[in-house]
């Protein structure tokens, strides 16, 4: 069976235990299909909470403060005045798109699809985790991290 049909059989699966008082005929039938980034990210996470570990989206890219707000003239005209503006992160430049516990152990996992490399604070980043003892992977697709899930966590 391929990878990404193990998955939406662990999702089918999950959701049959999750609702067993809806006819299975009934609940949804949306397979994962991990060909962008998000998709993959979201297969990821899903395949390891579904597995038993735990698994969450990291993001780096600050907050959006909304500084807007709506005023009526003396015609009763509205309009919008005010921007938005962007707050710094706090998170470290270069962390991984996920960060998960598998069987106990600090995973860390990178996802490039098509031509998105690796950038420097990432590969800094990467350093990091492995001299503290986590793991660290670059993943172009799903097969990619089922195999090495599979190599590692056969016995789980």
């Amino acid at each position: 069976m391929k990878p990404l049909a193990i998955l939406n059989a662990l999702i089918r699966a999950d959701l049959i235990r999750r609702y067993p008082e809806i006819p299975e005929r009934l609940l949804p039938k949306k397979p994962i299909k991990a060909t962008k980034a998000n998709d993959l990210t979201k297969a990821i996470i899903k395949f390891i909470q579904l597995s038993g570990g735990q698994a969450e989206r990291i993001s780096v890219t600050g907050r959006r403060v909304d500084m807007r707000k709506t005023v009526t003239n003396v015609l009763g005209q509205q309009r919008q005045i005010g921007s938005i503006r962007w707050i710094k992160s706090s998170m470290q430049k270069g962390s991984a798109d996920i960060s998960a516990t598998i069987a106990g152990r600090s995973v860390k996992i990178e996802i490039k699809v098509g031509r998105d490399r690796i950038r420097p604070e990432q590969e800094i980043y990467k350093q990091q985790v492995e001299k503290a003892g986590g793991i660290y992977l670059l993943i172009h697709t799903f097969d990619e991290f089922y195999e090495w899930y599979k190599s590692k966590y056969a016995n789980l």
